[in-house]
């Protein structure tokens, strides 16, 4: 369609190859790496039936299958690949890295390079101003980080969170996710301290903190709901529960796990906003493939909640700051800024928005089209439906993953430096399954 892309793009980023398949899907290896799966794995973890493709390797925005069939991946493994898969820059770090030092004592004796992460990060805190993080495993490692922090800093232990959230399973971040059916078999342990509010409705975030049993001390909120199926509140939310916090004396924590570094076309998707929270969860594409995962804070919240160390920290893990995960992220972040990643993903994620409106409009059994930066959502009328067209996506070497209550939404979350042209062809793939499916 002839777009110009502004962004400074150095040629380091690789093509997008087209899908190739080589068997029917799932190949034999595939079927039996599930059959072996099936005897030494926790039947509640990977869902076998249908059965999954395996994979065997990843580069840029393709990944490769246990049989050799090549896919193009719009989920990037739950917006983790912002940079791409296996990008060479975080794969070289990652080796120099291996052949000095793989671990360290990360709060007796840390590694020198958890110092350069922390620095680098306090450095993109919105706003600018002093910050200092904790650094994690996951997602919702930081999540835990943040709702401790706001207990010591207010003293209050109420939250309130948001109907569609989802913040992680572990269990102070289970109490904050919205779904019940996650929630309800660990219900005898976990304390009920949050009240949810309707997700883009400031008021109600008053009127629900107003009738909880605990003291509400903090808000916690993705500023677009990810797995809640790409919901994006309308103008003027975040500054709304920003005024609110302020007002009442709360802590305002982003949860910008899978919005962050750029996804939505800014580096923070609190920037279209121009909010600052004062505690920000972050992880994901935080370090493109590597579990690593931080909490980061003003330094005026994080020094009144949390005491200088004496020897033992209140809140630590032996992995923390983990030297891999540390150099991953530099590079990474490096990456994103040296490719203008974010901008790259609004400009492509405008794209790939006005086409899927422009195709989809009138498809029946399509109720919205929705997202902001390369974080788009297609929500149909019927579950069944969305999970028969991710299927028979794949089917044509697409890779994308079902989000929002009861799986009815199509997730659009590819990395960041897919080529656009080949996005174009995979959402073509997509609409016309829609489109058969429709007939």
């Amino acid at each position: 369609m002839g777009e110009v892309y502004s962004y400074n793009h150095t040629m380091a980023l690789p093509p997008t190859l087209p899908p190739e398949l080589e068997t029917e899907l799932p190949g034999p290896r595939s079927r039996e790496l599930a059959a072996r799966l099936a005897r030494v794995e926790s039947r509640d973890t990977t869902c076998l039936d249908p059965i999954p493709i395996f994979w065997q390797r990843a580069h840029g925005a393709n990944v490769w299958d246990v049989d050799g069939n090549r896919f193009i991946d719009l989920s990037a493994a739950f917006g983790v690949a912002t940079t791409g898969h296996g990008n060479d820059q975080v794969v070289e770090a990652l080796r120099r890295q291996a052949g000095e030092l793989i671990h360290g004592m990360g709060d007796v004796h840390p590694p020198a390079l958890k110092v350069e992460l922390l620095e680098a990060l306090a450095g993109l805190f919105p706003g600018g101003g002093e910050a200092r993080s904790v650094l994690g495993s996951s997602g919702s490692d930081a999540v835990e980080t943040a709702l401790k922090t706001a207990l010591l800093a207010t003293g209050r232990a109420g939250v309130v969170a948001f109907e569609g959230g989802y913040h992680g399973l572990s269990l102070g971040a289970l109490d904050a996710t919205w779904r019940e059916d996650f929630r309800a078999p660990f219900d005898a342990r976990l304390p009920r301290r949050t009240v949810f509010a309707r997700y883009g409705d400031v008021g109600d975030v008053a009127a629900r903190a107003a009738h909880g049993e605990t003291p509400i001390g903090a808000v916690l909120v993705e500023p677009i709901q990810g797995r809640g199926g790409e919901r994006v509140p309308p103008d003027g939310f975040l500054r709304g529960l920003r005024e609110l916090c302020d007002r009442e004396g709360w802590l305002l924590i982003a949860d910008e796990i899978y919005t962050g570094f750029g996804r939505t076309g800014r580096l923070w998707a609190c920037d279209h906003e121009g909010v600052v929270p004062d505690l920000l969860c972050v992880g994901k594409g935080l370090a493109s493939g590597m579990p690593l995962s931080a909490c980061l804070g003003r330094a005026r919240v994080m020094d009144r909640a949390w005491p200088p160390s004496s020897g033992e920290a209140l809140h630590t893990q032996t992995f923390i700051g983990h030297p891999l995960g540390c150099a991953a992220a530099l590079a990474s972040i490096g990456v994103l800024e040296r490719e203008s990643l974010a901008e790259r993903a609004r400009e492509t994620g405008a794209m790939a928005l006005a086409e899927l409106e422009a195709k989809l409009a009138g498809c029946a059994g399509v109720s919205a089209v929705r997202g902001r930066g390369l974080m788009i959502g297609v929500e149909l009328e019927d579950p069944a439906r969305a999970s028969a067209v991710v299927r028979e996506c794949l089917e044509r070497g697409i890779i994308l993953l079902p989000a929002g209550d009861g799986g009815r939404v199509l997730s659009i979350t590819p990395p960041l430096t897919i080529d656009p042209e080949a996005l174009r062809s995979a959402l073509a793939v997509l609409t016309a399954c829609l489109q058969a499916t429709d007939a």
